[in-house]
């Protein structure tokens, strides 16, 4: 057992430097600095190598991803630091069910490839809420869903990737929480400012190797260290900590000792900490917003060359979401077994003491097993695992947000823009991105309840279940109106925010003090409440489109599945719109500098941002052709068995994983 002082000084032993001094010698931190020099030679390579110059090269890769780097970008935008630590601090409290959040993903990355971003691609989108422009018209839909989709990124998910990278940096290098923060997210700003979605997913194609190593070696010491599998199960379940009683509190066993189901992942459906039916049929709808709805996941999808390699991106990519249970679940329970006073500290003062956190000090279980058990080097190489985890998805998530800014709000205001100034606004976006996001940890940080992903988990399901519904039913019933789908996500948002603003202001309680919120509230699990908000959403959505007028089929072609192969010609329900922005866009054509009256100093600002060069006049039929392979879902049929084939395989092992496992 690990000594039970602070692990910002752990341990005390003579000789044995702090663990903040422990990265401070010339191995680690030459793992380190490599991996910054060749993180950015791909960044700029893959800046000089892709046309930037354009909205489409810029925010959809120009639509040239083959497959593998797609399917890394999946993976490395999903999983952020916030997974390591949340992955392996729920683990190390509770076992392994947490691990179904990402099993289930397995099966909604088939229904993304398959169903979604067929309908997508047809509909010629680049963003989600303009999908829902096109599905319903109008401005109200994508408007709100931009402004919502923009307000998570910033409330939940910049904001807890940064939370947990902070915890992993302050206690590595013993930096200031903010000065790490901020020395992050500038490097992270500038490749995706100035790279565009081509040069985020060939990085992240890089992270997710480094990623994959990093794990495995650590995953290999820490079953090493326990005696193996065998092992590590029984001492996981004998992993108590010493003190469990103090500061004038009755504390109960079960607060402290391993759970007797901590080796399997359904659940009690009532006393479960994860009930099994909320596992099954509860999450399944907050993944498919996030999976299937979301514009940093789908926006990958729309980049690649064609539907085959967008389907065996997310093959690809469901293989890799298997990973987390023995990467980071496991080595987080490991973690409770070797330090078990600090990760499973049950009284308030001695959790304070080691971590300055009452409600446990879970969320430092996957630092503390790299800084305890990684060798010089290799631990500078784990400490670029969590840098490369951190990156990735701020870099996906910044670049996807800028996009839904520049299309979906940006132009609202300023309809006559020029390409140009759209690039330039996305990027400026980007630096008020950071800004927020840096202003919004210390909230964070109050709200943060001990176990990370449950804060996630549970915010996603008071929020998400209305656009998975809305989205479903727009492919599935063209019935559905503007005025249901509205009124829909209106309704549900109001019922998401009655249950998640009082358990901001309450608190959601822990195992040594419930939490006062009024059993009616917050007496339901969340992933019950996620099943709720889907029902009452969908009465709604289908009430409301049933007592108004349908939308006739002329506006509907190829953007719901019954019409997704005609090849009738669609009249956009926002064709006037259009057709003045295309107006407005020819008189403005040509007002930009000439190469000959331009600086040298402007000259370079346009190489590095991408803006130099400006292509030719396209003509109709150019234009025509453009959009013809932006919108082309063909696929050869060989690939189509192949990656088919590859789908059935993929879920029969996800099946197996959890029949096993169960």
């Amino acid at each position: 057992m690990a000594s039970t002082s602070s692990p910002d000084t752990m341990p005390e032993t003579p000789g044995t430097p702090e663990m903040s001094e422990r990265i401070r010698n010339p191995a680690d931190i030459s793992v380190i600095v490599i991996y910054f020099i060749v993180l950015m030679i791909v960044g700029l390579w893959a800046m000089l190598k892709t046309n930037r110059g354009t909205v489409g090269g810029f925010f959809l890769a120009g639509r040239e991803m083959a497959w593998w780097p797609m399917g890394a970008s999946l993976f490395a935008s999903n999983i952020g630091s916030g997974h390591f630590v949340g992955l392996a601090g729920t683990g190390a409290a509770t076992g392994i069910a947490t691990v179904t959040f990402e099993w289930n993903s397995v099966f909604l990355l088939m229904i993304l490839g398959w169903f979604f971003v067929p309908i997508y691609i047809k509909s010629g989108v680049m963003t989600m809420p303009e999908y829902l422009k096109k599905r319903f018209g109008g401005n109200r839909l994508q408007i709100y869903l931009s402004v919502l989709t923009l307000f998570i990124c910033v409330a939940l998910r910049i904001s807890s990737d940064i939370f947990s990278g902070a915890i992993f940096i302050k206690l590595a290098l013993g930096l200031d929480l903010y000065l790490a923060i901020f020395i992050l997210l500038g490097i992270t700003a500038v490749y995706t400012i100035t790279g565009g979605l081509a040069s985020v997913i060939y990085t992240d194609a890089l992270q997710t190797i480094i990623m994959l190593i990093g794990s495995f070696i650590l995953m290999g010491f820490a079953f090493a260290e326990v005696g193996g599998y065998e092992k590590f199960v029984e001492k996981y379940m004998n992993a108590i900590p010493t003190v469990t009683q103090g500061d004038n509190l009755t504390i109960s066993s079960k607060c402290y000792i391993p759970q007797a189901d901590s080796f399997h992942i359904f659940r009690d459906p009532v006393t479960g900490d994860i009930p099994w039916p909320g596992i099954v049929f509860g999450n399944i709808l907050v993944a498919m917003w996030y999976w299937c709805t979301d514009q940093v996941i789908v926006q990958r999808c729309l980049s690649g060359k064609d539907m085959s390699h967008v389907k065996a991106a997310c093959i690809m990519c469901g293989y890799l979401k298997l990973l987390p249970l023995f990467f980071m679940v496991m080595p987080g329970m490991i973690s409770r077994i070797l330090y078990t006073d600090i990760v499973a500290c049950v009284v308030p003062s001695e959790c304070m003491r080691h971590c300055g956190n009452e409600v446990g000090c879970t969320n430092y279980a996957y630092p503390i097993l790299v800084m305890e058990l990684m060798p010089n080097g290799l631990r500078g190489l784990m400490m670029s695992v969590m840098l490369a985890s951190l990156i990735s998805s701020l870099t996906s998530i910044f670049n996807s947000a800028s996009t839904l800014f520049t299309i979906d709000l940006y132009t609202k205001v300023r309809k006559q823009a020029s390409e140009k100034e759209l690039l330039i606004a996305g990027r400026l976006f980007i630096v008020i991105l950071i800004i927020l996001s840096i202003l919004w940890v210390p909230l964070l940080e109050v709200s943060n309840n001990g176990q990370l992903i449950h804060y996630v988990e549970s915010i996603s399901s008071y929020l998400g279940p209305p656009i998975a519904t809305v989205f479903l039913l727009a492919i599935i019933c063209k019935r559905v109106n503007e005025q249901g789908a509205f009124w829909g996500l209106i309704v549900g948002l109001v019922i998401g925010l009655i249950r998640m603003i009082p358990e901001f202001v309450y608190g959601t309680g822990s195992c040594l003090a419930a939490s006062n919120c009024p059993k009616i509230i917050c007496g339901v699990h969340y992933l019950y409440f996620a099943l709720i908000l889907f029902g009452i959403t969908l009465v709604v959505v289908l009430g409301v489109s049933l007592l108004t007028k349908p939308i006739p089929d002329v506006h509907l072609h190829r953007l719901c599945w019954t019409l997704r192969n005609s090849t009738e010609e669609r009249i956009d329900l926002d064709a006037d719109e259009k057709r003045q922005e295309e107006e407005e866009e020819e008189d403005d054509h040509g007002d930009d500098n000439s190469e000959e009256t331009r600086s040298c100093f402007r000259k370079a600002y346009d190489l590095f941002c991408g803006l130099s060069k400006k292509g030719p006049k396209l003509t109709k039929e150019e234009k025509e052709a453009q959009m013809q392979k932006l919108t082309d879902t063909s696929e050869k049929p060989f690939w189509k068995t192949v990656v088919n084939i590859n789908a059935i395989l993929l879920l029969a092992v996800t099946v197996f994983f959890h029949g096993y496992y169960a």
